[in-house]
């Protein structure tokens, strides 16, 4: 138990090390690739309004029950 402790924490000391020095060049790398913006800025979207969004969605599951029941009934009746 005590072997694998030790070897942890020498991992994560090592791991922590590295890491701290490479972090630097990663923001240095990401803004230097980031592509340059084309075309016009756009505005922000309309905010979203969720009440007539759960109605759709109510509307689109209570469609989709009854097409189910629908297709059942017609599988039943040519079972029988």
């Amino acid at each position: 138990m005590y072997t694998v402790k030790c070897a942890m924490a020498s991992r994560g000391r090592r791991g922590g090390a590295s890491a701290r020095e490479d972090e630097p060049r990663r923001d240095e790398q990401a803004e230097q690739q980031a592509p340059a913006p084309r075309g016009p800025v756009l505005p922000p979207p309309p905010p979203v309004d969720y009440g007539v969004f759960m109605q759709g969605l109510v509307q689109v599951m209570q469609t989709q029950a009854h097409t189910q029941a629908t297709l059942q009934a017609q599988l039943e009746a040519q079972v029988e």
